[in-house]
């Protein structure tokens, strides 16, 4: 239980992603107030409708015009003593306005992250919502690929990208689409912009669809026409990383370990500097989430979860190639969710 593994006896929940995995609200003010007897939404009076709508097991708490979210807390705050709190997310502004208007006997506590943690396990209606998201990151892929030509620009394939998510059952966008081609794909977090796809050279595409507040994410390296040499050695070997860990992860795995599959290659291979970024992170309500597979990540990936396996090369004077898929966790191994090929070549129909 929650509460006795941070020594609290009520929780307030402020990050959004939280509060609406608890209680099911997606609007973009509010917190829990959560103790043995009640779970609370405070909230105010624009959300008092939808708060009854999708958090129908929390009692809705409207404050008035004439009170902070805080100071209502503290009106409601009895007869919780030690109260824990989301120190990632709670700036210290909202700290020092929280410890204001609380009664002096009121321990504040932080809990680290143990709701993010529980997030990190996910449901069969989270799982279900995942697919789906992951479905239709795939679909609009599938779609956009036949428009690919070397004059079309960055932006115009982030844009189709993002028409075809919208059109394929999507919400829209889990994150800013990445495109970049040719030594714009050396940049891991580089965004769209103006240079041309041009022919044979690499091009980094890393999008994923919103649905139901879950969030989609993929990585396919493409080249128009026939690539070099160079792009089949760097392809071939993130790939290989790819590979090695999805067979290797199971449910005995820690995230360094994960992290250690993928790099293992990289490194045999002589490219392990270029590689500068964790191997993996969870999905979910957030882009970005419980577990991590990274060097630094010592805990057990847990059964039910989801994350990414997205090993990369990145060269500074010719280019970069990433390969990303979502998987399931499960107790006999992983589940890879995307479905999206892995072949890189768009052969170019001539006019």
């Amino acid at each position: 239980m929650l509460f006795e593994a941070a020594q609290i006896d009520g929780l307030l929940v402020v990050n959004s992603q939280n509060r609406r995995y608890l209680s099911g609200f997606s609007g973009s003010a509010g917190v829990l107030l959560i103790d043995a007897q009640r779970a609370l939404l405070i909230t105010d009076g624009r959300y008092t409708v939808q708060a009854a709508q999708e958090a129908s097991h929390f009692e809705t708490i409207t404050r008035t015009l004439d009170e902070t979210l805080y100071s209502c807390v503290g009106r409601y705050v009895a007869p919780i003593k030690r109260l824990g709190y989301e120190p990632a997310t709670l700036s210290v502004a909202d700290y020092n306005a929280l410890r204001q208007a609380l009664p002096a006997d009121v321990t504040l506590v932080a809990i680290g992250s143990l709701t993010e943690q529980l997030r990190a396990i996910k449901s069969s209606e989270e799982v279900a919502a995942l697919r789906q998201a992951i479905n239709i990151t795939d679909q609009a892929l599938a779609a956009v690929k036949p428009m690919l030509r070397p004059s079309m620009l960055e932006r115009e394939v982030a844009w189709e990208l993002h028409k075809a998510i919208v059109e394929h059952g999507g919400d829209g966008l889990a994150f800013e689409i990445i495109v970049g081609a040719g030594l714009n794909s050396a940049l891991p977090h580089y965004h769209a912009g103006n240079a041309p796809l041009g022919q044979g050279q690499p091009i980094v595409i890393d999008f994923g669809a919103l649905y139901a507040g879950y969030h989609g994410d993929m990585t396919r390296t493409l080249v128009l026409g026939q690539p070099d040499a160079k792009f089949d050695e760097i392809y071939g070997i993130v790939r290989h990383a790819l590979a090695d860990a999805t067979n290797g992860i199971t449910a005995n795995t820690t995230g360094k370990e994960a992290d250690a599959l993928a790099r293992n290659v990289i490194e045999a291979s002589g490219y392990g500097e270029y590689f500068s970024h964790g191997t993996g992170h969870g999905v979910g309500l957030q882009i970005h989430e419980e577990p991590r597979l990274s060097r630094v990540h010592n805990d057990l990936l847990p059964v039910g979860s989801i994350f990414s396996i997205e090993p990369g090369i990145y060269l500074p004077d010719w280019g970069g190639v990433r390969l990303e898929n979502l998987v399931l966790l499960n107790a006999n191994g992983v589940e890879t969710l995307t479905q999206s090929p892995l072949d890189p070549i768009i052969v170019i129909e001539q006019a």
